[in-house]
C-alpha cells in the first residue's frame, strides 16, 4: 500500500490532469517569476494561466515552502 500525499501534494495529481503541465513545470515558472508574496504569485496564475484558487494555492505553498528549505 503506497502513503498518499497530505497537504499541498494532495492537489498535484488533479493540477497535472486539468491543466496538463507536470508540477515542476508549474514550479519553474512560479520560481522565474518577479513576484514573491504568497498571494501577489496566487493571483498570478489565476490571471495568466486560468488555475482555480485551490490549485494555485497549493503550488505557491509548496514551492515556497521547498525553497525555504534550500
Amino acid at each position: 500500500m503506497t502513503a498518499s500525499a497530505n497537504g499541498p501534494a494532495s492537489y498535484f495529481p488533479s493540477i497535472e490532469k486539468k491543466y496538463g503541465r507536470p508540477i515542476g513545470e508549474w514550479m519553474v515558472l512560479i520560481r522565474s517569476s518577479p513576484l514573491t508574496k504568497h498571494m501577489e504569485l496566487v493571483s498570478w496564475l489565476k490571471a495568466e494561466y486560468g488555475l482555480g484558487h485551490g490549485h494555485a494555492t497549493a503550488l505557491v505553498k509548496h514551492t515556497l515552502t521547498e525553497d525555504l528549505g534550500k
